[in-house]
């Protein structure tokens, strides 16, 4: 089978690799459709995500869906449409203890060098996964919708995070994948009012697309201060958390789910004391994959968030798309 495999920064290679076979509570699924994310592209330049540096090659992905190829169980019928959940917790650590299985400190998530040995990923052709990581497709979701599933889950949990967005106005700073998805998610769960920040005008495309009610280029002007209840920093910028914090009332919530660069950061943090403002980091997400399932089966909204498709054969050039904010935002890949 074919699979897309980094051995270090800038070596990216189709390969071919053995049909893995299923083991007692695995199943085997032929992947389809795989999204590119931005863990993806730093392993792709980096060789690492932050402090997780490669330990021999990988194979990427975890935006994950397909069909089951054999379940020895006989749980799942082959050709069954299904989204995989890319984690699994030990179930045993004081985080799952405390039901937090999405902050597991043994957790292993496919496609990562997070955990020793380095977790094999679903950028191929087949690969094979724990039972209770497979969730069947609702009715009507086809296959190039749900790959969505993963980062859609992400997006809806930090909203969880924030807290019920119902009738409340709420700010996404940086309106790439994960911030257009937000967008998307808050418009879905009845928030009065969403507005996206971005410097790209594509993402603010999409971001309009999704629903957002107001869009606004950071370079050119504002964001209102005191304007917002809830704001998700999804850029993963100081600058954007210092404007996320700025941006909402007194007794507000804000919610970091983009990834901030490690060491010492330059934030506006007065305004936390000043106005009681909450401030949350959101990781992963726990069952919200489920939600997310069923938003993409009932809202087309979501499907606006990918923009390039492209075959497996080509992914050195959908990683210099996806790489591309200014054309891009979610890019996929046709693994099979």
């Amino acid at each position: 089978m074919k699979a897309v495999v980094v051995h270090a920064a800038r070596d990216l290679r189709v390969e071919e690799r053995p049909v893995p076979d299923p083991g007692e509570g695995e199943v085997r699924v032929r992947m389809t459709h795989g999204g590119i994310c931005g863990s993806d592209l730093h392993y792709y330049l980096d060789g690492r995500v932050g402090s997780f540096v490669l330990q021999g090659p990988l194979v990427l992905g975890h935006e994950v869906v397909g069909t089951v190829d054999l379940d020895p169980s006989g749980r799942h019928a082959p050709g069954t449409k299904v989204a995989i959940h890319p984690a699994y917790a030990d179930h045993r650590c004081p985080e799952c203890l405390a039901g937090h299985p999405n902050t597991c400190r043994n957790a292993r998530y496919l496609g990562s060098a997070a955990s020793d040995p380095q977790t094999q990923g679903g950028f191929a052709e087949h690969t094979v996964v724990r039972l209770d990581q497979l969730r069947p497709l609702p009715q009507g979701l086809e296959l190039d919708r749900a790959v969505l599933a993963e980062p859609l889950g992400v997006a809806l949990h930090a909203l969880d995070r924030a807290g019920d967005v119902r009738g409340r106005r709420v700010l996404v700073t940086g309106a790439g994948p994960i911030g257009a998805l937000v967008v998307a998610a808050a418009a879905a769960r009845g928030a009065a009012e969403v507005t996206a920040t971005d410097l790209q005008d594509k993402a603010l495309e999409v971001a309009h697309l999704v629903g957002a009610t107001r869009t606004v280029r950071v370079d050119r002007e504002p964001v209102p201060e005191l304007a917002h209840d809830v704001a998700v920093e999804a850029s993963g910028s100081p600058r954007g958390l210092s404007t996320a914090i700025a941006s909402v009332v007194r007794g507000g919530t804000v919610v970091q789910v983009g990834s901030l660069p490690g060491g010492d950061l330059s934030v506006a943090l007065g305004a936390l004391v000043s106005r009681e403002i909450t401030l949350r980091g959101a990781f992963r997400f726990t069952d919200e994959i489920d939600e997310a399932l069923h938003l993409l089966a009932t809202d087309d909204r979501f499907g606006h968030v990918v923009t390039h498709t492209f075959p497996l054969a080509d992914v050195a050039r959908a990683m210099d798309v996806a790489l591309d904010p200014g054309r891009s935002s979610k890019v996929v890949l046709e693994l099979s």
